[in-house]
Order: C-alpha cells, then sequence, then structure tokens
C-alpha cells in the first residue's frame, strides 16, 4: 500500500505570504504596532512563526532523558527531618533537597535515611568544613551534592560567611575530598525582579568566577548544579532554560579542565508572583511553571506549595505540591519524549535571541572587571532594581495580571489571622560589604494595604 503524505494536494504557504494576508486584515492598522509584542527582554515576538525564516539552530547540549520530581525539606530536628524524608520517597519523591541552618547529627540522619540511590541536595546557610567533611564521611556512597555557593550568599546577605580569602580556601579543600560541591544559585536574580537576559548573564559571570579560580587553583570540576527559578511566561521560561544549557556549555569550553563537566538544572517556581490572597491560583500558577521547567529540561523540580508564602510547612500543602509534579510524570507523560521543543520555530527563535543577548551582557560584564567587581560596586543591584521596577509598575497599572489580586480581587478574603509566617521583606539593618540583592514579591504593598483594612 502506497502511504500518501497528508496535505500534498493544497500549495505551501510563504511567510510572506501570510504576513501579506495579516495586513490586508488589519485595514490599514500598523502591523508592527498592533500584533509585535515587545518583551521586558527587548524581544520582539511577532505574532506567528514560519520555518521560511528559520535559521540552523543550535543544539541544547545536556538536556537530560527525564526529570526528577524533588522536595524541600528543612532539617530542623534531624531524626523528623530523615523520617520526612522517607515518607516522602514512599509518596512519589525521587531527589531529596535538605535545607539547614546550623549543623546537625549527620551520622544519625543518615542512619534514619533509609535510601541509597536516590540523590541528596544540601543547601546550609553556613560554612563549616568540618561539618561538610562529616556528611560526605557519613553519606558513604550515596550521590550528594552540597551546592555551596560562596558569590550567592554575598549577593543575598551583603557579607562572606568568613572572608573572601578564607571562604574560598575551605571551598578548596572540599573540592579536593567531594567532585559535586558547586552550585550557582540564579533562582536570587529572578526572585529580586531581573529580567531573563539579567538572569541568564548574571548566571555565566557568577559562574565564570569560580571558573577562573578553580583554574588558578588547578581544582578538577566535575559538575555545576545551576539553581533557577520559573516565572509565568510559559514559553519564554522554556527558552531561559534551553538558552542557559548553550550559554554554559559556551563558557565551559573556554576552560580545559571543565570541559568535560556536566550541568544539572534543579528548578523551582518563582515566589515574585505568588500572592496570600486567592492563594488557590498559587496552584495554577505552579503548574504552568513547572511545565515550564520540565520541557526546558531541568533534571530535578522542586514545586512550591500553594500556601508557602505565609503558612509553615504542612502535611497537606506539600502532598498537593508533590501530587502535582506526579500527575506531570505518570498521567500525563511529560517524561516520554526528551527535547519536546526542538524544532517549535516560536521557542527556538526566543531561545536563540535569549542567548544572544546575554552572552552580549555577559561579554560587557567582563569588560568592566566581572561578576564580583560589579557586585561591589553596586551595578548589578542597580540594574536588577531597575528591571523589578519596571515589572512594578507593570503590575501597579495592570498592564501585569496576577488574578485576584490586582484584578478580579475577593473582597471577602481574609487573611490577617491565617498568616503563619511573615510574606513580606524584612529589613534588618546592619554594615554589610556591598548591598545586598533583595526578594520581593510584586503584590507585597497591595495584599499590606488590603491587611491594614480588613474588618
Amino acid at each position: 500500500m502506497t502511504k500518501n503524505k497528508l496535505f500534498t494536494n493544497f500549495d505551501p504557504v510563504s511567510s510572506k505570504a501570510y504576513k501579506q494576508k495579516i495586513q490586508f486584515d488589519l485595514k490599514g492598522a500598523s502591523y508592527n504596532d498592533t500584533l509585535v509584542w515587545h518583551s521586558n527582554e527587548g524581544i520582539d515576538i511577532k505574532p506567528f512563526y514560519h520555518r521560511d525564516e528559520v535559521a540552523n539552530f543550535p543544539e541544547v547540549p545536556g538536556t537530560p532523558s527525564t526529570w526528577y520530581i524533588g522536595e524541600d525539606i528543612f532539617i530542623q530536628e534531624t531524626n523528623k527531618a530523615a523520617q520526612i524524608a522517607n515518607d516522602c520517597l514512599a509518596s512519589g519523591t525521587e531527589v531529596l533537597y535538605f535545607n539547614a541552618d546550623a549543623p546537625f547529627d549527620a551520622q544519625q540522619f543518615f542512619k534514619i535515611l533509609n535510601t541509597a540511590e536516590a540523590p541528596i541536595y544540601f543547601r546550609l546557610g553556613f560554612l563549616d568544613e568540618n561539618f561538610y567533611q562529616e556528611i560526605i564521611k557519613e553519606a558513604g556512597d550515596r550521590t550528594v551534592f552540597l551546592n555551596i555557593d560562596l558569590i550567592q550568599h554575598l549577593a543575598e546577605d551583603g557579607n562572606w560567611f568568613h572572608n573572601l580569602k578564607e571562604d574560598h580556601q575551605i571551598l578548596d579543600r572540599i573540592l579536593q575530598k567531594e567532585t559535586h560541591t558547586l552550585s550557582i544559585d540564579i533562582d536570587l536574580y529572578q526572585n529580586a525582579g531581573a529580567n531573563m537576559v539579567q538572569q541568564l548573564a548574571y548566571g555565566m559571570a557568577h559562574a565564570n568566577e569560580y571558573l577562573m579560580h578553580l583554574e588558578a587553583m588547578n581544582v578538577s570540576l566535575p559538575s555545576l548544579t545551576f539553581q533557577v527559578a520559573v516565572g509565568s511566561n510559559y514559553f519564554f521560561e522554556i527558552a531561559k532554560l534551553r538558552a542557559l544549557r548553550q550559554l554554559i556549555a559556551v563558557l565551559i569550553q573556554e576552560y580545559a579542565f571543565a570541559k568535560a563537566a556536566t550541568t544539572h538544572i534543579i528548578a523551582r517556581p518563582t515566589r515574585r508572583n505568588k500572592t496570600i490572597y486567592d492563594y488557590n491560583t498559587n496552584m495554577l500558577r505552579t503548574t504552568t511553571e513547572a511545565m515550564s521547567a520540565v520541557l526546558g529540561g531541568a533534571d530535578t523540580v522542586i514545586n512550591m506549595p500553594y500556601d508557602y508564602i505565609y503558612h509553615k510547612t504542612n502535611d497537606f500543602g506539600q502532598r498537593i505540591s508533590r501530587n502535582q509534579l506526579i500527575i506531570l510524570k505518570k498521567e500525563s507523560y511529560f517524561d516520554a519524549v526528551s527535547n519536546p521543543s526542538d524544532g517549535t520555530y516560536y521557542i527556538e527563535a526566543i531561545t536563540k535571541q535569549l542567548a544572544e543577548k546575554a552572552l552580549a551582557l555577559f561579554k560587557d560584564i567582563e569588560q568592566q572587571g566581572g561578576f564580583l567587581k560589579q557586585l561591589k560596586e553596586g551595578t548589578i543591584q542597580r540594574k536588577i532594581k531597575e528591571s523589578a521596577q519596571k515589572e512594578q509598575t507593570q503590575f501597579d497599572t495592570q498592564e501585569k495580571i496576577l488574578l485576584g489580586t490586582n484584578k478580579h480581587p475577593n473582597p471577602n478574603d481574609r487573611m490577617k489571622d491565617a498568616l503563619e509566617l511573615y510574606p513580606f521583606v524584612k529589613i534588618n539593618p546592619r554594615k554589610t560589604l556591598i548591598q545586598p540583592i533583595i526578594r520581593q514579591r510584586l503584590s507585597e504593598k497591595i495584599e499590606q494595604e488590603r491587611l491594614k483594612t480588613e474588618v
């Protein structure tokens, strides 16, 4: 039987013909003013994309064949945290991500933790060489990522853990014993209001500071972990993660010792667009953000409970957030295809433009002395503030909508008595080496005003 191709009886339509038809239907209105959308990244989005205009798009290197469901767990009580982790693994979690602000009993922790297969990530709010060595020892054959990021701590806190020299000496000694050590946290820049070009460029420049240091110290680098926050601009966020892999591949090729390094991307929904009023809409936001993370090629996706910003950790919120990812993976088959965005004209075009603009900004940062120098001078902080203020103005004028907050709010919502956590920016005046980069949600001002008027 002869297999006939579909639509062979129809003549192909060129990009030019499409545009002419659109221009005719506009009846004199401007094509660019009416149909072309201008993003905050300086990218013009056309109403359609056609194969006539498709260039040879570069591959996205290192995209995983599948993705993993991760879970955030805070270690306050060692035994309890380990048991929570065991329960999560039994409920569908595949990767564990532990946060701690103080040392804990590592021996007891790994004794209770009943997994030898699930990768384990740590994010510690302190830099204690002896404690990291204890984790390495007690972890045994488990795959552990320490996720040390000295620069992120400096950028967010305003100070080093100890000082520049001592912090890097500790990092170098840990790297001698544990290879999965370094993390690049660009989550901070997104949650502070940086646009996507800035996030990518700052991530590159941030990583480059480590690469230059490690090359000088002749230290091995088998892996880099990037932590990324994903917003609600669905297709742009897919393109952002793809562009990140392309850019990092270009960067590490400049360093002979790092050419074989692998890149791991941990993606989370952003806090920036989450709200305390009409909080169930947060579930819709985190669902599309998780989808963007998966389609963009994240290795691990860690979801955010709908009540994360105002409730203490609770079983219900955690279960719902975990089940959102399980549904995407097990019922919607979001793990069935690798690189599902390949060949999508629109996404490929955005990826290319994001990568090109970010690379140009990265080169400018390096020409001006590098990322640490610009942090010290306050240039990075100023640029992020400018982008954040632009987005805030869009929210305040309802150009950017958060349903239930600045559009169609429910006047009967009452949240004053439901706040277990303080959901707004806390300012703690103190002496710092640099001006800290502050995470801030778009809806904070309007929420504070509503709380004041609640009866």
